[in-house]
């Protein structure tokens, strides 16, 4: 029997809502109870007489689209959950996939629109049905992947692993886009499970996680490396799981500049970028003593030294690549005025995301002893 914890209008036993909960649509809650009830008595087992279950999944169905118009949400998400209790029952999985989804997608929305009626600060903070959500995703997931569909399991995760992350809880967003990367990697969708991955680190900076985010972006460069250097005939590159998030010290294999990047396609390449100027910025904010310094980083300041004055842009724009040099410069000698006149040039060509990075960079050059992150 589904189980789904903590959900508002949720059943007291049994199969289907109990009379506690909002109010319901129409009249009340009574009319939705009473329509529900009567559908669930056609479930029941009568002396030789075989429950019609496709036709009360009918009905449920029905029942859920009409509570879905009038704005019953949490109502129209029990009626999809006992959609996928008919479908079981029938042993259709793929329905029963879809009904949970759909069920979990209903109670986010609620949760959505509840935070925005009460015009509260960001962060879901109701944590009714959220946790509703998350069983309905799980079970979703688990359901495609028994029938071998990975990417239909990693979307669940995504839409709510997105949701999560718009809703202010990034904290929380980040498991579940960790098991979208995982699956995306083993469907295998190598682009969308790095595009998954650079997600996951931009969740883990909104929480100022700055070692999280540099060892999940060091992960996705070094997938995309290897794959560039190893020539293996394939233009795609196989995307791994990456390492717990807030393990810097995760071992990763040393990402090799010199690697060719011309067999990589285009949208690889634009990653690749993303990666290498986010992870140059991050070490810039975190400034690791050279006796904590891992190898791969030390690979990439390294790229950007007075050593490396006369070193190619590899995949870099040239202008992208002198400015980024300078800056890692100017930071390594203290010249903070050289600087902010580095981020006014840098400013038209990086991200929002990397812009803030480099304003928290200047920020800790003024206060180094650490207030500037």
């Amino acid at each position: 029997m589904l189980s789904v914890p903590g959900a508002a209008g949720g059943p007291s036993s049994g199969f289907g809502p109990g009379s506690g909960g909002e109010a319901g649509p129409g009249s009340g809650g009574g009319d939705f109870l009473a329509r529900y009830r009567l559908v669930s008595a056609k479930l029941r087992r009568r002396f030789l007489r075989k429950p019609n279950v496709s036709e009360a999944a009918e009905q449920f169905a029905a029942l859920a689209r009409e509570l879905r118009a009038q704005e019953s949400l949490p109502y129209a998400a029990w009626c999809q959950l006992a959609v996928a209790r008919c479908a079981q029952s029938l042993g259709h999985a793929p329905g029963e996939a879809a009904a949970l989804g759909e069920a979990a997608r209903l109670w986010l929305r609620h949760e959505r629109e509840l935070r925005a009626r009460q015009g509260g600060p960001p962060g879901l903070g109701l944590a009714e049905h959220l946790p509703a959500a998350q069983s309905c995703v799980a079970f979703g997931a688990r359901l495609r992947l028994e029938l071998g569909q990975p990417a239909l399991a990693a979307g669940l995760w995504l839409e709510l692993g997105a949701e999560l992350r718009a809703a202010g809880e990034p904290g929380q967003a980040v498991p579940a886009l960790l098991r979208a990367a995982e699956l995306l990697a083993a469907a295998p969708l190598p682009l969308e499970a790095l595009r998954c991955l650079r997600h996951v680190a931009s969740c883990l900076l909104l929480g100022r996680d700055y070692d999280g985010a540099l060892a999940v972006l060091t992960q996705a460069q070094q997938q995309l490396l290897a794959q560039a250097g190893s020539g293996g005939g394939s233009s795609a590159p196989a995307a791994a799981a990456p390492p717990p998030p807030g393990s810097a010290r995760a071992s990763a294999a040393a990402v090799a500049s010199s690697a060719p990047t011309s067999q990589l396609p285009g949208a690889f390449l634009d990653e690749l970028l993303h990666c290498e100027v986010t992870r140059v910025l991050l070490l810039l904010l975190l400034q690791p003593p050279p006796s904590k310094l891992l190898p791969e980083h030390a690979q990439t300041l390294e790229k950007y030294s007075w050593e490396a004055l006369d070193a190619p842009s590899g995949y870099l724009p040239p202008e992208l690549f002198l400015l980024l040099q300078s800056a890692v410069m100017a930071c390594q000698e203290k010249a903070l005025e050289a600087l902010k006149v580095l981020q006014k040039a840098l400013w038209p060509l990086l991200s929002p995301e990397q812009n803030h990075l480099l304003h928290l960079v200047v920020q800790e050059m003024i206060s180094p002893s650490g207030q500037g992150v």
